[in-house]
C-alpha cells in the first residue's frame, strides 16, 4: 500500500468515481425510455421507479466491477495505453451489466442501439475526463514541478542506474530525484555510501519513496530501510536483478520496460480482516488468561522457584511485523536465564530444569506470549517470531523478497509451519525453507477457518505428546 503524504492528488480518484457515477446516471436518464408501467414484482412505492431502481444497480455494479479490473489504479508511472486499455475492460464489462439489467427487467422498452448509444456516451465523457486528468498532471509536473515525489536510489545496479536516468529524463512522471547511495563511490553520480543514505534519511524526513537494488544490501540493512519507511510513512520499493524470475508475493509494476517491486497488501492487512482478525486475538487471549493463566501463573511460579533462582518469566527479543523488534515471553525453562546469541534450546539441553523439560515438551512455556498477543505484538495464530540472529542468517540462505513477505504480518503464537513440525532448533537450511513455505503458504491463503483449524490441531498436537517445542 502506498502512502500519500502532503499531495492534493488523491483526491482526483474520489472526484473521477463520482463523476463516473454521475455520468451512467445522468445519461440513462435521458436515454432510457422508461415507460410509466411498475414492475409488478415491485410493488412498494419506493421501489415503483426504474429509474431509482437503475439507478442502484448500476452503481452497486460499477463499484464491483470497477474494483475487480482496478480501473481506478493509475499511478505516475502507468502509460496511456494502460488507461485506454482500462477504458476498453470497463466499457465491455458494464455493457454486461446494463444489457443483464434490460434482460430482466423486459418490461423496460428501450432498443438494442439506444443502448449501445448510452454506453459510448458514457465512455466517451468517462474517458475523455480520465484522460484530460492524466495529462494534465503530466503537464503541471512538467513546467509547474507541481505533484512530485521526492526520492533516493539505493544501490548502482543496471536497474538502479536506469531507474536514475527515467527519473531526471521524464519529468512529467514527477519524481524529484534527491540521491543515489552506494558503497562504491567511484561513479560520479553516486551521492554517498549506504551508511551516508541513513545519515541523509535521519536528516530529510520529506523523502516520499525510498528505491533498493535489494540483491546489493545486506538483509540487515533491508531491515533498516523497511523500518525507517514504516515509521516515516514513505513507500519503499525494490529494484530486482532483471534475470530473476520475480515472485508473486510483491507487486511487480513496470517504469518503462523496467520491473521494480513493493509489497502488495496482504489479506491478513486488509482493514476488515485486520479488525476481524484483532477482535479474535483480543477475545481468545482474554479467554487463556482468565481460565488457563489464572491460576497456571501462581502454580508454576512456586514449581519454578522451587528448583532454580530467577524470574518466572523469560523475556527475548524477535522481530515483529516490519522487523519491529518486541520482547516476546515465556515461562522460564532455563536455570539461566540469559538468552545466548544464535543458539536454540535443544532436546538434552543442559541448562533446561526439571519443570523445564515437561514446559517446553508440552508447549506450556509458550502461554504468556497471550500477553504479547493482547499487546499487539503477535496474533494467535500467525509466523512463529524468529531469534533476531537466526533472521539475518537465514535471510542470506533463502529469497530474500520472501522474508520479507514473511515479515510483512503479525507472528503468532502457533502456526501452520509448526503443526507441521517445522519450529524450535533448527539444525538444516530444509527447516527454515519448509518454514518459509509453510508461513507464507498461510499468508496467502488466510482465513478465520484456517486460524480455528490451525489452533485445533496444536491442541490436538499437545495432547498427542508430540515434542514440537523443540
Amino acid at each position: 500500500m502506498e502512502f500519500i503524504r502532503g499531495r492534493y492528488s488523491w483526491l482526483l480518484r474520489p472526484f473521477l468515481v463520482v463523476f463516473d457515477i454521475f455520468v451512467i446516471n445522468i445519461f440513462a436518464f435521458y436515454v432510457f425510455n422508461f415507460n410509466e408501467e411498475n414492475l409488478y414484482f415491485f410493488s412498494s412505492a419506493y421501489l415503483n421507479n426504474k429509474h431509482l431502481l437503475y439507478i442502484v444497480y448500476s452503481i452497486v455494479l460499477w463499484f464491483i466491477s470497477t474494483s475487480l479490473i482496478n480501473f481506478y489504479n493509475v499511478y505516475r508511472y502507468t502509460s496511456a495505453i494502460n488507461i485506454v486499455s482500462l477504458l476498453f475492460k470497463q466499457f465491455f464489462t458494464f455493457s454486461i451489466i446494463v444489457y443483464a439489467f434490460i434482460g430482466v427487467f423486459r418490461s423496460i422498452d428501450v432498443q438494442a442501439f439506444t443502448t449501445l448509444n448510452y454506453l459510448l456516451y458514457c465512455f466517451a465523457c468517462i474517458g475523455f475526463v480520465k484522460l484530460v486528468s492524466f495529462y494534465a498532471l503530466k503537464t503541471y509536473r512538467s513546467y509547474l514541478n507541481g505533484n512530485v515525489r521526492r526520492v533516493i536510489i539505493i544501490g548502482k545496479s543496471e536497474g538502479a542506474l536506469e531507474l536514475k536516468q527515467l527519473f531526471n529524463l521524464k519529468k512529467e512522471l514527477g519524481y524529484d530525484l534527491k540521491g543515489m547511495f552506494a558503497d562504491q563511490t567511484t561513479n560520479p553520480d553516486i551521492t554517498g555510501t549506504i551508511k551516508d543514505s541513513f545519515d541523509y534519511l535521519n536528516k530529510n524526513s520529506g523523502v516520499d519513496e525510498i528505491y533498493c537494488a535489494i540483491d546489493e544490501l545486506s538483509e540487515k540493512q533491508v531491515n533498516e530501510y523497511v523500518k525507517y519507511a514504516n515509521l516515516h510513512h514513505c513507500n519503499i520499493k525494490f529494484i530486482p536483478k532483471t534475470n530473476k524470475l520475480f515472485t508473486k508475493r510483491l507487486k511487480t509494476d513496470y517504469y518503462n520496460y523496467l520491473p521494480v517491486l513493493s509489497m502488495q497488501e496482504v489479506a491478513l492487512n486488509d482493514g476488515f480482516n485486520k479488525f476481524l482478525k484483532r477482535f479474535f486475538d483480543i477475545v481468545f487471549s482474554l479467554m487463556v488468561m482468565f481460565f488457563i493463566l489464572s491460576w497456571l501463573t501462581p502454580l508454576l511460579f512456586i514449581l519454578i522457584k522451587l528448583e532454580s533462582k530467577g524470574p518466572l518469566f523469560f523475556k527475548h527479543k524477535r522481530n515483529g511485523i516490519n522487523y519491529k523488534e518486541f520482547d516476546c515471553y515465556k515461562f522460564r525453562s532455563l536455570r539461566e536465564n540469559k538468552e545466548i546469541k544464535g543458539t536454540y534450546v535443544t532436546q538434552d539441553d543442559n541448562r533446561l530444569t526439571t519443570i523445564g523439560k515437561f514446559l517446553r515438551k508440552t508447549s506450556i512455556d509458550e502461554i504468556p506470549q497471550f500477553y504479547n498477543v493482547l499487546k499487539g505484538d503477535m496474533s494467535v495464530v500467525g509466523p512463529r517470531p524468529h531469534m533476531l540472529s537466526y533472521t539475518d542468517d537465514y535471510s542470506k540462505k533463502i529469497d530474500k523478497y520472501n522474508f520479507i513477505f514473511r515479515h510483512n504480518v503479525k507472528p503468532g503464537v502457533t502456526g501452520l509451519a509448526q503443526i507441521k513440525g517445522y519450529r524450535g532448533e533448527i539444525k538444516s537450511d530444509e527447516d527454515i525453507i519448509n518454514r518459509i513455505k509453510y508461513d507464507n503458504f498461510y499468508i496467502e491463503n488466510w482465513s478465520l477457518v484456517l486460524d480455528l483449524k490451525i489452533i485445533f490441531q496444536t491442541v490436538l498436537n499437545i495432547f498427542k505428546g508430540q515434542k514440537t517445542a523443540y
